[in-house]
């Protein structure tokens, strides 16, 4: 461990907080709590990574004096409790998406991140630290595809769903792939062009309402398919499908399409095409590649099948964000503070809220079926 990084209280047992645990020792963090939702699941994955100590009181964890830093993988109907107290006993937060069950869960925890504005309050969308993302948002600053007019995003996986009924297969529990998927790409969109969305209109749905898990009263309501159309302030407009029920892993396309060049980033690689060559079969100039491999703690990773089950382009672009997260704290001669130029791509609690918003938003236009004002809170 290095003694300039703060140790880490991990909120959460699920594949997100075994990954995070994995790639936080990699870089050199210690991992000094986890919690569980119960004393079991905590004290099961405490032995098997052998972290020092385990709890399920939340404030067991947060009072921890070896804890500085806190992670908070828990289902979404917890994270904002545990933000705001996080911040209110003065220790930095880590928040995995989506930041509660909504607008209102989010705003408590943006209200209490301005009420202590020295400490981190960051969001791990992390698809915004991946090198083809970066480089697209450098090419649309940069002027290289002219005006932005659209942005499409297509989202293809085959996630099983059968296991024992959680949190997950319930929509009202925050469970389903536009919160799971869409809030990365809503925020992704946002980092990119700069734009944020006036009005949606959106349609979610679930094909797959039972599995050998999950059936008798039990019943999936959590979406398996969205799809949803975004008018953006800055005149551009955008379209995403997003549809769980392709077999195969995980598969992502991201077209930024201006009035000089098309960028495309396809399962990591970034092309580029600028309009008007004669030649409509020329192959497309590769601007960026995102790296194959991943440096976590191979332990972790292999007891858990963590590469098998959780999507690549999440746990490269979440290293990359844990990287540039060591690298805020090495910046400062004390463990509880943090430089916030290493992470000037991190999304804030400000940028969950408006996600957040976004979503709420496309879960009105799925019920009313007619399109819905994206209307910030005060």
């Amino acid at each position: 461990m290095n003694l300039s990084l703060p140790g880490v209280g991990v909120f959460g047992t699920g594949l997100t907080a075994k990954a995070t645990i994995s790639l936080l020792r990699s870089c050199g963090f210690s991992i000094e709590a986890i919690w569980g939702r119960t004393e079991e699941d905590a004290k099961s994955l405490a032995l098997q990574l052998k972290i020092p100590f385990y709890t399920c009181h939340i404030d067991d964890l947060l009072l921890n004096q070896r804890v500085e830093l806190v992670c908070i993988c828990s289902p979404p109907c917890l994270q904002s409790q545990i933000a705001v107290k996080t911040l209110g006993i003065g220790k930095n937060v880590l928040c995995e998406k989506p930041a509660g069950l909504g607008m209102a869960d989010t705003k408590r925890m943006l209200n209490a991140a301005h009420y202590y504005p020295s400490l981190m309050s960051v969001m791990t969308y992390n698809l915004r630290f991946l090198p083809t993302f970066q480089k697209m948002k450098q090419c649309v600053d940069e002027g290289y595809i002219g005006d932005v007019m659209m942005i499409e995003v297509r989202v293809h996986c085959g996630f099983s769903l059968n296991t024992h009924f959680d949190w997950y297969h319930d929509e009202r529990m925050g469970g389903g792939v536009l919160c799971t998927f869409g809030g990365h790409f809503i925020d992704l969109i946002y980092f990119i062009c700069g734009q944020k969305a006036t009005s949606v209109h959106g349609f979610l749905t679930t094909f797959q309402k039972n599995t050998d898990q999950v059936c008798g009263f039990r019943e999936i309501t959590s979406d398996d398919f969205c799809t949803f159309q975004m008018k953006l302030d800055g005149g551009a407009c955008c379209t995403c499908v997003i549809n769980n029920n392709v077999p195969g892993p995980f598969s992502y396309e991201v077209f930024a399409i201006g009035s000089l060049a098309c960028l495309h980033a396809k399962d990591g690689v970034l092309y580029g095409k600028k309009k008007g060559v004669s030649d409509c079969l020329e192959t497309p100039e590769i601007l960026e590649q995102d790296e194959k491999e991943i440096n976590a703690d191979l332990e972790t990773i292999h007891s858990s099948g963590i590469y098998v089950k959780l999507p690549v382009p999440f746990m490269q672009g979440l290293q990359k964000f844990i990287e540039s997260l060591k690298f805020s704290f090495l910046e400062e001669d004390d463990c509880r503070r943090w430089n916030k130029v290493a992470l000037k791509s991190a999304a804030t609690f400000e940028d969950a809220l408006y996600a957040q918003t976004v979503l709420d938003s496309i879960r009105k236009s799925s019920r009313t079926s007619d399109w819905e004002q994206v209307v910030l809170p005060d």
